[in-house]
């Protein structure tokens, strides 16, 4: 049986695998970003043959051998020796390194054990539907679904961390693959698509006003996937993706309404709706709120040693959800504790985002109390008026204030936007007299009685 392959020989097939799965996934990092919309992303990928970058000559087979053909050319191009970026053989180790991780943590060494003792299980998993798909079936089928997101995970993070975009390429075809796999398998998911404990159901059913009885109701969704196990399958994959796109959605509005500026991009929306079609909503949910746990050493260093007050959090997000897959048996216990509320889980994240938008609010107000500005991409806007006039003349709304390139609203692009409200035909020249006129027209004459006196009269 093919199941009963030596274990050292799966794992050397899946880290060559991996190895030349990587080497993909660097393409996919180098033409991702140079095209706007989704479908072009994906016919980039096909347009031309591999070459240099900097002298466009063709790439020789023997010089794209996942590692072995950065290492041979000791990192430079074999036409013009310019270096090649280390990313390549790394993104090519680390796809190799996590497809052997992900096996070893998800498969058992032998099959046909109980699959409630091994791998990423709970109590409640796939393994509780039976007669389906044999047990390895499943479990690889699984597998391969878990692999393809962290393949996109991996894209998504090495843009981020160069370019601070998440193009539609890393996320939208895999959350529409997983879908379909998860409906046509119904055994992919970690959790049903609804869990809650009875007695904790009892309890704040006893303790709540009768005007909120009738919302906490008890629905056995494992018994559901039992007898509806491909409907059970693509419920647990569509909410999984509209909880995990929505919880980023919800904070991306707090932030406009109350900071003025985007909280969070629209690629960690997709993101995160793409990790939730996968694994489902309650362990995005959990992997969105672990992902600030990881990334606050970041913001802080980069606080202290650029004074950039923001981060790509798409890495972060990532990281997150292989640490929940890896740690699953011991983090889902603690989360579940949560989701064992069953019906007052929504009404928590109703108060949470009240909760985020008021503790917002505040932190405004505090920075307003000690005259502290508030900032756009760089830009400190001293007051409320100032804010509102740049927004309309650049002619954008608050989410889009920003100018799109790599340095954001630099020095030069303030002083760009202040010459052209507040034009100087005398710029570069002597001073001469002038109609006064002129000067109010402008609006200057104030400014010009003070720097020049009468002279101009």
């Amino acid at each position: 049986m093919m199941y009963d392959l030596p274990r050292s020989f799966v794992l050397s097939f899946l880290f060559v695998l991996g190895c030349c799965i990587g080497s993909f996934l660097n393409v996919c990092i180098h033409r991702f970003p140079s095209k706007a919309s989704l479908w072009d992303q994906l016919k980039a990928l096909n347009s031309h043959g591999s070459g240099c970058p900097r002298c466009a000559a063709s790439i020789k087979w023997r010089d794209n051998i996942p590692l072995l053909g950065w290492l041979l050319l000791r990192g430079r191009c074999r036409n013009c020796h310019q270096s090649i970026s280390k990313r390549y053989p790394l993104v090519e180790l680390l796809t190799g390194i996590l497809f052997v991780i992900v096996y070893q943590v998800e498969m058992p060494t032998n099959f046909w054990n109980a699959a409630s003792d091994f791998g990423i299980q709970s109590s409640d998993g796939p393994q509780t539907i039976t007669g389906l798909w044999s047990t390895p079936t499943w479990l690889h089928i699984r597998y391969l679904l878990h692999i393809g997101m962290i393949c996109c995970l991996i894209v998504a993070t090495f843009i981020d961390i160069e370019l601070r975009i998440i193009p539609d390429g890393c996320t939208i075809p895999m959350l529409l693959v997983a879908i379909i796999v998860s409906t046509a398998c119904g055994q992919t998911f970690l959790v049903p698509v609804w869990t809650q404990d009875y007695s904790v159901i009892t309890t704040l059913r006893s303790i709540s006003p009768d005007w909120l009885t009738p919302l906490i109701f008890a629905w056995d969704a494992t018994a559901f996937a039992a007898k509806h196990p491909f409907l059970h399958g693509f419920l647990v994959s569509l909410v999984g993706a509209i909880a995990g796109g929505g919880v980023v959605w919800m904070v991306r509005v707090i932030g406009v309404l109350v900071l003025k500026e985007e909280a969070m991009g629209f690629g960690d929306v997709t993101l995160m709706a793409m990790v939730g079609s996968v694994v489902g909503w309650q362990p995005v949910t959990t992997v969105f709120f672990v992902a600030p746990v990881l990334a606050i050493a970041a913001a802080i260093v980069a606080w202290l040693t650029k004074r950039d007050r923001q981060i790509p959090y798409g890495p972060w997000l990532s990281l997150a959800t292989f640490l929940l897959l890896m740690t699953w048996p011991i983090a889902w216990p603690f989360a579940d504790r949560i989701f064992d509320m069953g019906p007052f889980v929504p009404l928590l994240a109703l108060i949470m985002a009240l909760s985020l938008a008021a503790s917002l609010q505040l932190i405004q107000l505090v920075k307003r109390a000690f005259g502290v500005s508030p900032v756009i991409d760089g830009l400190r806007i001293r007051d409320l008026e100032e804010f509102r006039i740049l927004r309309r003349c650049l002619g954008l709304p608050v989410e889009e204030l920003r100018v799109k390139t790599d340095g954001g609203w630099t020095s030069a692009d303030h002083l760009m936007f202040y010459n052209g409200e507040h034009p100087d035909e005398q710029t570069g020249q002597w001073n001469r007299p002038l109609w006064p006129g002129t000067r109010a027209g402008q609006g200057g004459a104030a400014y010009d009685r003070w720097r020049y006196g009468d002279r101009n009269r």
